[in-house]
C-alpha cells in the first residue's frame, strides 16, 4: 500500500482494521482492511448499499459531510464527531435493510 502511495494509519480507532489514506489532508481515497469473518466488513457493506439504494439519506449524508468538512477544514476530529450521530441512524437503517434484503 505504502509503494502505491498510501499512508498505514493502524487501526484509526475501530479494533481489527487497518486503515490507509492517501491524499494527506487533501485526502482522495481510503481503504479499510478487515480479517475474514470480521463483523465490520457487514457494516460497511451495509452502509455502502443502503447509500446506494436511498438517495434521501444519501443527499442527508452528503450535505452534513460537506457541511462539516466546511466548518472543520483542519480538524479531523470535529468532522468525525459531527458526523457521529447521523452515521449511527443510518448504520442502524441500513443493517435491518441490508439483513432483511438478503433473505
Amino acid at each position: 500500500m505504502v509503494a502505491i502511495g498510501y499512508r498505514p494509519k493502524g487501526e484509526n480507532g475501530i479494533v481489527g482494521r487497518r486503515y490507509f489514506q492517501k491524499g494527506e489532508n487533501n485526502r482522495t481515497h481510503h481503504v479499510h482492511i478487515y480479517e475474514f469473518g470480521n463483523p465490520q466488513v457487514e457494516r460497511h457493506i451495509a452502509f455502502r448499499d443502503y447509500l446506494r439504494m436511498h438517495s434521501y439519506d444519501t443527499k442527508k449524508y452528503g450535505d452534513l459531510k460537506e457541511a462539516l468538512a466546511q466548518c472543520f477544514h483542519y480538524d479531523i476530529e470535529s468532522y468525525i464527531k459531527g458526523k457521529e450521530r447521523l452515521v449511527l441512524e443510518i448504520n442502524q437503517k441500513a443493517l435491518e435493510w441490508y439483513r432483511s434484503s438478503r433473505g
